[in-house]
């Protein structure tokens, strides 16, 4: 008989399995992966993998959710470094440019995931909505420091930059952006 499984293991299989789904779903679409595929790169079987999630759709969720945290987070962390309100509020677009510029850059994975089963799924819908949310009301934080009614702008810059560079490849909408803000903010 086996040895029980430690919780432990079910965390670094859990954590195993989400990221080989992230790195698929991310370079090839939510729709074009099959869970042998995922079964193959998380080196878990499929009954294991179902285990943890019954279905495709919350395997994306809980992706989705665990991506959120990681990226905002990682995104707050270089703003914060700003001393700065202005600034703080610009260094998102510094951010930004730095991510369009990774290698394997295809754009938001919210976004990605929205256009391809938003309209079937609600579990994914509410999942994106959700992020979108956060993601605006981390700006509107830091632009409600500046004194400056631009958190609106500001959001809806960052989202044109976030999906013209994932279709143009190109970190040069983070910088566009970036001056549109600066010049709103009276920042030179």
């Amino acid at each position: 008989m086996p040895a029980p499984i430690t919780q432990e293991q079910n965390r670094l299989d859990r954590e195993a399995l989400l990221d080989a789904a992230e790195k698929l779903f991310y370079e090839q679409g939510i729709q074009a992966v099959g869970m042998d595929e995922i079964r193959t790169a998380s080196g878990l079987p499929l009954k294991r993998i179902y285990r943890f999630f019954a279905a495709k759709e919350d395997l994306v969720v809980a992706m989705l959710k665990r991506r959120d945290q990681r990226w905002r987070g990682n995104l707050a962390a270089h703003v914060e470094q700003a001393p700065d309100p202005r600034e703080r509020l610009l260094a998102v677009f510094d951010w930004l440019a730095a991510w369009f510029a990774e290698p394997g850059f295809r754009g938001c994975a919210w976004i990605n995931a929205h256009g391809e089963l938003g309209p079937t799924s609600e579990a994914v819908q509410a999942e994106v909505r959700s992020h979108k949310q956060a993601f605006h009301d981390q700006i509107a934080a830091w632009a409600h420091a500046t004194g400056l009614p631009v958190a609106e702008p500001a959001f809806l810059l960052a989202e044109g930059a976030i999906v013209t560079a994932g279709i143009n490849g190109d970190p040069a909408p983070a910088h566009h952006a970036r001056a549109a803000l600066a010049a709103l903010l009276g920042t030179p």
